[in-house]
């Protein structure tokens, strides 16, 4: 396997890249252009979204499939319209095209927690539409990613991965990814390791106390994504000093 470069573009000053989950949650509603924006201005390198589409075929931020949890409707997102999803949110839930915009040239990494091949070739339609293919990296299970590569064969990948044992050489070679994602409590020295040496980085997803974050930087991992982007961005300030 080739050696790889890092697509969330790690600054040379700092040891682990800052990744917002959702934004920046803590202290405006996930998945919003407030919380994409907070996230950035509290010290973020990159910021993660969630991408579903509308019944019209829009692809929008959302984690969940329905609206009941963050927006009090419950309605599948796959029922309403874009114009609907506008109106029943008061423009709360941003297009991707509207995050790409926000982002400027700064990174997002897509989540697609659907991940049929509608939704991700929606999805790669408007990140290309909008010249960011160099500033976006995507991240779900082997099939959504599969996906993606067949619909993008320079994409970006973060392949999310829930098991100690290794995915296969065979998914490997299909997916190319930059990227090895884990929850972080799977992580260890010894499985840091085991990447690097087979040439991949490793993000982890998602501490939120310090002391869970001083551990991983410990143990070596290229990315965090957290729901506390000031936490750890002192945390690596502090580590530096």
């Amino acid at each position: 396997m080739q050696p790889v470069t890092q697509p969330l573009a790690r600054p040379a000053t700092r040891s682990v890249a800052v990744v917002g989950h959702r934004g920046d949650p803590y202290r405006a509603r996930e998945n919003t252009l407030a919380s994409v924006r907070s996230a950035f201005a509290r010290g973020a390198d990159a910021v993660e979204i969630d991408v579903r589409l509308t019944r019209d075929g829009v692809p929008v931020l959302l984690h969940d499939d329905t609206l009941k949890r963050l927006w009090g409707h419950d309605r599948p997102l796959a029922s309403v319209t874009a114009a609907e999803l506008t109106e029943l949110t008061g423009a709360g839930v941003p297009t991707l095209r509207e995050a790409l915009e926000a982002a400027g040239e700064r990174r997002l990494l897509i989540d697609l927690p659907g991940g049929d091949t509608r939704t991700v070739r929606a999805v790669t339609g408007v990140v290309h539409e909008c010249g960011a293919g160099e500033r976006v990296a995507y991240c779900a299970g082997g099939a959504a990613m599969l996906r993606v590569r067949a619909a993008d064969p320079a994409a970006e990948i973060a392949l999310t991965w829930n098991s100690l044992a290794p995915p296969r050489p065979v998914l490997l070679d299909a997916l190319r990814p930059k990227w090895l994602n884990y929850r972080f409590g799977l992580t260890s020295p010894e499985l840091v390791a085991r990447v690097h040496g087979d040439g991949l980085l490793v993000s982890v997803w998602t501490p939120d106390t310090k002391r869970s974050m001083r551990k991983l930087i410990m143990n070596g991992v290229d990315s965090i994504t957290t729901n506390r982007v000031d936490v750890l961005a002192a945390a690596l300030r502090k580590g530096r000093t």
